[in-house]
C-alpha cells in the first residue's frame, strides 16, 4: 500500500483559483461519450465531511485522472472518510475491472487493485504500475492519477464513485449506487 503523506492546507489565492477552476470545469464540460474529459455533479445529500459533490474524469494519452470534490474533508483519522473509484475499462465486459481505494484523512493508505465487480469481496490483486492519490483539504478535493499502462491502456473509461464516513449511514455514491459516468475516450 502507498501512504498519503500529511500536508498542510494553506488557503491562498491559488487554492481559491484552483477551486473555482474545478467548479467551472464541472459546469463547462460537455457530456458526450467521445470527450477527453467529463464532469458530473452530485447532490448535497450527506452530512458527513466526505459528501461527494462532483467528479471530473480526464483521459489523456498518458493517464486517467479522476478528481472528486467534497464538502468539508477532514484530516482527522477519526473522520473515517475514504472512497472507492471503480474504473470500467472494457465495454464488452460488464462492470469495473479496477478500483482505486483509499482513505481521505492524514496518514492513510491507498491502492489500485483489480476487481471483478463492486465491493471489497470482489477486489483482487494490486496493480503493478504508476498511480498516486493526493488530498487537498483547502479545496476539498481528492485527485487520483493512474497511468494508462497500469489500466491496460484502455480506449475509453467510465467510473462509479462511492465515498463514506465512519459508518454505513454516511455512504454516498455518485448519483446512484453502482451507476457510472458516460464513457470518456482518450483525447
Amino acid at each position: 500500500m502507498r501512504t498519503l503523506p500529511g500536508r498542510t492546507g494553506r488557503t491562498t489565492t491559488l487554492s481559491a483559483l484552483a477551486s473555482a477552476t474545478a467548479v467551472a470545469a464541472v459546469v463547462a464540460l460537455a457530456s458526450p461519450a467521445d470527450a477527453a474529459a467529463i464532469g458530473v455533479r452530485d447532490a448535497d445529500d450527506t452530512r458527513h465531511g466526505s459528501d461527494l459533490r462532483s467528479v471530473v474524469v480526464r483521459h489523456t494519452d498518458r493517464a486517467v485522472v479522476v478528481t472528486t470534490t467534497h464538502d468539508d474533508l477532514r484530516r482527522d483519522p477519526a473522520s473515517g472518510s475514504g472512497g472507492a473509484v471503480y474504473l470500467d475499462t472494457d465495454p464488452a465486459d460488464r462492470g469495473p475491472e479496477f478500483v482505486f481505494v483509499g482513505g481521505y484523512f492524514v496518514g492513510t493508505d491507498y491502492q489500485l487493485v483489480r476487481t471483478e465487480g463492486f465491493g471489497p469481496d470482489q477486489w483482487g490483486e494490486p496493480v503493478d504500475g504508476s498511480y498516486e492519490m493526493t488530498v487537498d483539504y483547502a479545496t476539498d478535493q481528492v485527485r487520483m492519477r493512474m497511468s494508462r499502462a497500469a489500466l491496460s491502456r484502455p480506449d475509453e473509461v467510465r467510473v462509479a464513485v462511492r465515498v463514506s464516513g465512519p459508518s454505513e449511514s454516511t455512504v454516498d455514491w455518485l448519483r446512484q449506487p453502482r451507476s457510472s459516468t458516460p464513457w470518456v475516450a482518450r483525447g
